[in-house]
């Protein structure tokens, strides 16, 4: 079983075809994602907000992403997007943009 992952910051995902998308992540996640820029499987990732308040909001959003993702090991292969379903997980993220001033 993989430990439980916080998530602590929010960053800009730029894909290969130069369009952008803002996801949660934590240092770790954020390590992953410059791993998949340097591999060619993203073009670029910026972290616009650390330590972002832990309100209800990210809680919901991070038990979603603990309970439907594997986080990626050093030896990935590809990036994965992570969805947004809509209702509560996709209003959880973006009250979470909207508390942090982003978008």
């Amino acid at each position: 079983m993989q430990e439980y992952q916080t998530l602590d910051l929010i960053e800009q995902i730029t894909r290969n075809n130069d369009s952008k998308y803002f996801e949660l992540g934590n240092i770790f996640l954020n390590g992953r994602a410059e791993l998949a820029a340097e591999r060619g499987f993203i073009k670029e990732v910026r972290i616009l907000e650390l330590n972002i308040p832990r309100s209800t909001a990210v809680k919901t959003y991070e038990k979603y992403i603990n309970d439907h993702y594997t986080f990626p090991d050093v030896d990935f292969d590809h990036w994965e997007e992570w969805d947004k379903p809509a209702g509560k997980i996709q209003d959880a993220f973006n009250e979470i943009l909207r508390a942090n001033h982003i978008n």
